[in-house]
């Protein structure tokens, strides 16, 4: 027996349901920070140096992305040959 049950509700909605906090005012509030520091110039708040740490580790760089697709392409490869009809 199965059971379908289609719930529609927004994203807000969600969240209050579950509890979750309401952080959109501080992000906003973070991002109006960083971009007043970008534009006073202050160092360290160089698009540059902001995203260094996405760009140099993690599934940011490059390598790390390539090696992701790669093994997400090959692993399927190997269970399609071992199918019984």
């Amino acid at each position: 027996m199965k059971f379908k049950i289609d719930i529609d509700m927004s994203p807000e909605e969600l969240r209050k349901v579950l509890g979750l906090p309401d952080v959109q005012k501080f992000q906003q509030d973070m991002m109006d920070k960083i971009t007043e520091q970008m534009e006073a110039g202050v160092e360290g708040y160089d698009p540059l140096t902001l995203f260094k740490p996405y760009l140099t580790s993690g599934l940011g760089s490059m390598e790390a992305l390539q090696k992701l697709m790669l093994g997400m392409m090959t692993s399927g490869y190997g269970s399609s040959d071992n199918k019984k009809d």
